[in-house]
């Protein structure tokens, strides 16, 4: 994966720009995310998933029951994915860490996931205006 220009990502056979905000919580809410080295543990993770996985982080907020991250993901991966190996590997890896969690899942078992990209106006601009740089290609037959 290599980043094209200041607007786009490219891989062997596309360009994309799929940015999504998503936010999910642990399952037991409260304050369990307070501590700092939690905090800090769970920053590195998501930093190697993301390598892991060419991810690219834009932005992070790792409240005190909850998670903000702002991620450019590839298309060839879904989000549901995407959110399955950052919730998974997280909880494992975080719980082997630190005895403070009880036996089960860490997290919540949902998710919120907005798109964030070309807005809307322009977007339904540009489609509608196609039909002004439309070049008509003499037929051959």
């Amino acid at each position: 994966m290599s980043k094209s220009n200041h607007l786009y990502y490219t891989l062997d056979h596309s360009t994309y720009d799929c940015q999504y905000h998503l936010v999910w919580t642990p399952k037991y809410r409260g304050n369990i995310l307070a501590d700092k080295y939690i905090k800090d543990e769970l920053k590195r993770e998501f930093k190697q998933i993301c390598n892991w996985k060419n991810f690219i982080m834009k932005g992070w907020h790792i409240g005190d029951d909850h998670i903000h991250l702002h991620l450019v993901i590839p298309p060839k991966y879904s989000i549901a994915y995407a959110i399955e190996i950052l919730k998974g590997k997280t909880s494992t890896w975080i719980k082997k860490r630190t005895k403070k969690f009880p036996p089960g899942a860490l997290w919540c078992r949902g998710y919120f996931v907005s798109t964030l990209g070309i807005d809307e106006y322009a977007l339904k601009n540009y489609i509608a205006n196609q039909e002004k740089f439309k070049i008509d290609l003499p037929t051959l037959f």
